[in-house]
């Protein structure tokens, strides 16, 4: 049995000014996505420059912000925000959904397309494995934080969260199954997916498949949230939330490699 480590959330604190892992885990990830987007644009795989790479981030930002707490507002515990408007600006409580910052972002991007001048499917399929490093990146914030903790495990690697409402029994630590499946082996699939010329929308087709798997898997070992519990099916609301995505995928994917 191990036991998590408890980790101090403020990595950097100057007077009232504190600055936390989570944080540094989303600007590490952005900042990771606009490296390899430079190494894209260096290797004439992109549809845009150099310059727009910077707006691009910059349009990616406000996409996952907004969309992720909008998302989880309208998915998660609409009944609450409708009766406390105004804790939907308290960022600062928590509560970021990734299937509502993705929504933002494809926003985001169609804004963008427009403005370049570019296919929108194009620039998905360019920003699509750039993306994964960026959830890793934001998984292993949650791990540092000790929350989104897993089930009950009597697994040699389950592990004890010191945190209200995790009890004394080992969980999965599915903050790090979350890290390797839609970080790590996302990244891999979709970096060598797009290595090679590909049908526009193929790449972006993969990426729906491959995060909604993934997710929809490694949701068995999560622990769900506890205003919501289980939905139909025994199933979560990552798990309902992951399922469009996989169907669109699936059918994106065969659109694109139908057209050629």
């Amino acid at each position: 049995m191990l036991i998590h480590p408890n980790f101090d959330p403020v990595a950097i604190s100057i007077g009232p000014l504190a600055v936390r892992w989570y944080g540094l885990m989303y600007l590490a990830g952005f900042a990771t996505g606009w490296w390899l987007g430079m190494r894209r644009i260096k290797a004439g795989a992109a549809p845009i420059t150099r310059e727009q790479l910077d707006d691009l981030l910059f349009y990616a930002v406000l996409g996952v912000i907004l969309g992720g707490r909008l998302g989880y507002v309208l998915f998660y515990k609409p009944a609450y925000y409708f009766a406390h408007p105004l804790e939907i600006l308290a960022v600062w409580h928590g509560g970021m959904s990734f299937h509502g910052g993705f929504l933002g972002v494809l926003v985001a991007m169609a804004f963008a397309a427009r403005r370049y001048q570019v296919h929108w499917l194009a620039l998905m399929d360019f920003l699509a494995p750039l993306c994964p490093i960026g959830l890793a990146a934001g998984r292993l914030g949650n791990f540092i934080n000790g929350e989104l903790w897993g089930r009950v495990t009597d697994l040699p690697w389950g592990m004890v969260f010191q945190a209200p409402g995790a009890g004394p029994l080992p969980r999965h630590p599915s903050q790090l199954y979350e890290f390797a499946l839609e970080g790590v082996a996302l990244f891999v699939l979709l970096w060598w997916f797009s290595s090679k010329p590909r049908a526009r929308g193929e790449v972006s087709a993969l990426f729906l498949i491959g995060y909604g798997t993934f997710r929809f898997i490694a949701e068995f070992a999560r622990e769900p949230d506890d205003f919501l519990g289980y939905l139909a099916l025994h199933l979560s609301m990552g798990q309902w939330l992951s399922l469009p995505m996989i169907v669109a995928g699936g059918w994106l994917f065969a659109r694109s490699r139908r057209r050629g």
